[in-house]
């Protein structure tokens, strides 16, 4: 296991990330995963022994017991939390009432303390906003955070799920007021969907913000059960959970490629599908989850898969975004004054 630093700061994470939204199992929650206790912890030993360092939650996945579970099981394991990161997250609906949830002062403040409770901890490492709150303004929402962070419960902060404008005006209010500021943001990317190349990672390379990558296996379409054809999904995630939204064309087309290219370095699709976004310079870490063993086990060899030069050209030219405006544009235009990214070989 190899361990990168988390967006621009000094904390070493592991590049696989272990995800909880497999862990509990209720309410909307049931159709991603219901490990109970027991295999709670022997999913979380098991990542442990592999090297993974950073585990992932929120106060949403399956009403907090996700949180209980993993608090539980740091603790039956008898795991030393200060080698441990654990980051959590904030703003979904958390009870019937009409402030239970969203960005606001009341609704962090409130959330931080339960989850503290049931991760049975101190602090958490990372705590993240889970997606945008439209009728909260920014400097309501990172003052809270920023106490937090003063206050030694919360180490750092990150961000979920936002739009490029909506990050960088959140950097921008952190960086004029002095405040705690985003060191990363949690997105959906993957090789069978790569959106977020257009907008947020160049923002991300240039603000020097971490990427950690949740559903990178496209909700379960390159897990290797799903054809073309349709044939040998039975039991398969995206038969009763069709999320994340994606083009399966094209996915089924990256399929082709990887398949034949997995039986020749004796790998699963699913390993070659991770280790290809280990294989961006912007990705800090990937998010794994697991229904057993099986699937843990797998995923954490994803690490050991290195690809030659024309193996990942390969994979680009099947994978890449159709051209859109502005982006064309500025690449025909743009060619006398190239940027390269990243290294301190950059000139601006």
């Amino acid at each position: 296991m190899k361990y990168r630093l988390l967006g621009n700061t000094g904390l070493r994470v592991s590049e696989l990330c272990l995800g909880t939204m497999t862990f509990g199992g209720k309410g909307w929650a049931k159709a991603i995963g219901s490990l109970d206790q027991q295999a709670v912890d022997t999913v979380v030993k098991r990542s442990v022994d592999a090297g993974i360092n950073f585990i992932d939650t929120a106060n949403v996945y399956s009403e907090g017991w996700s949180e209980e579970l993993t608090g539980q099981s740091i603790k039956n394991l008898g795991l030393s939390r200060d080698e441990l990161v654990i980051a959590t997250k904030v703003r979904g609906q958390m009870g019937k009432g009409p402030n239970d949830s969203g960005l606001t002062r009341k609704h962090i403040l409130s959330q931080v303390e339960a989850s503290l409770k049931r991760l049975q901890t101190d602090y958490i490492d990372l705590y993240q906003i889970h997606s945008f709150d439209a009728l909260t303004p920014w400097q309501e929402t990172l003052w809270a955070l920023d106490d937090l962070v003063k206050s030694g419960k919360v180490r750092y902060i990150g961000a979920s799920n936002l739009a490029a404008w909506q990050l960088a005006q959140a950097l921008d209010f952190a960086t004029y007021t002095r405040v705690a500021s985003f060191v990363s943001l949690q997105a959906y990317y993957t090789i069978a969907g790569r959106d977020l190349e257009r907008e947020l990672v160049p923002l991300l390379l240039n603000q020097k913000v971490g990427l950690l990558v949740w559903s990178p296996l496209a909700g379960g379409l390159l897990s290797g059960k799903y054809k073309r054809d349709g044939k040998g999904v039975e039991g398969a995630r995206r038969t009763a959970f069709d999320f994340p939204p994606i083009n399966k064309e094209r996915a089924f087309d990256i399929l082709d490629i990887l398949d034949p290219m997995a039986q020749a370095k004796k790998s699963s699709v699913p390993q070659l599908a991770l280790s290809w976004l280990l294989h961006q310079p912007v990705v800090t870490s990937v998010i794994i989850g697991a229904n057993n063993m099986n699937q843990l086990e797998d995923n954490l060899k994803s690490v050991d898969v290195a690809f030659t030069p024309d193996e990942l050209k390969k994979l680009d030219e099947v994978s890449k975004l159709p051209p859109e405006y502005p982006g064309w544009m500025l690449e025909f235009t743009g060619g006398d004054r190239q940027l390269v990214w990243p290294g301190p070989e950059r000139r601006l």
